[in-house]
């Protein structure tokens, strides 16, 4: 079983991800995981990315890909993989087409986790951190007990730039901006399929798994 999950920032796409690996036993393959991970080993390919991100440019796609090529030849990939942050853009896409016809593997399903952008400023913006323990709050969802202040130290709590509104509405932007050419070549291919992911984690999970129960 072979997935490509696509979704907003904030979507639940993480949370669907970790469903999927404990419920089918395959691999999450982030590129941002695997990029740090060659990086840090200093791996040949690591280097060569390396090179670039310390010259402040992207790394190539076809540097990515090479990446890809490896990790999905591992055997914790025999019997399928969730990719997760890639393709973006339809280059990207049309070069994992053709790495995937090289190893002779095909997608299953694209899913695609579609929440109203109100919904994810709603869920993004109402987050409160105290920046010292890591601890996470929701004004709406998960307050701490007494506004703005952590239940633990007493100590006034913060909100990540980039869960600032202003800050997620850009991310936003950009979001629909690449994804709307990807929901048009992966829509010809026939595997496309967007849920409703403004709803319970549990109900989101439920409509995936209807979804991969009848590909």
């Amino acid at each position: 079983m072979k997935i490509l999950l696509i979704g907003p920032p904030g979507g639940g796409k993480g949370t669907q991800a970790k469903v999927l690996i404990e419920k089918y036993k395959i691999p999450q393959i982030s590129t941002g995981d695997m990029l740090r991970e060659h990086v840090k080993k200093l791996t040949p390919l690591g280097q060569k990315a390396k090179n670039y991100m310390e010259n402040g440019e992207l790394v190539p796609d076809s540097l990515i890909l090479d990446m890809m090529e490896l990790r999905l030849n591992d055997k914790d990939c025999i019997n399928g993989y969730i990719l997760d942050g890639f393709p973006r853009t339809i280059p990207q896409a049309e070069g994992l087409d053709f790495l995937l016809e090289k190893l002779n593997h095909s997608l299953d399903n694209v899913i695609i986790i579609d929440v109203p952008d109100d919904k994810i400023v709603q869920r993004m913006s109402g987050r409160r951190v105290h920046l010292d323990s890591g601890r996470v709050y929701h004004i709406i969802f998960n307050p701490p007990k007494k506004e703005n202040i952590d239940d633990v130290t007493g100590e006034k709590l913060s909100i990540r730039k980039d869960d600032e509104e202003g800050t997620v509405r850009k991310r936003l932007d950009v979001y629909h901006n690449t994804t709307k050419p990807l929901i048009k070549f992966y829509d010809k291919k026939n595997i496309l399929n967007s849920i409703n992911g403004d709803d319970k984690i549990e109900n989101v999970s439920k409509e995936i798994a209807k979804i991969l129960n009848n590909a």
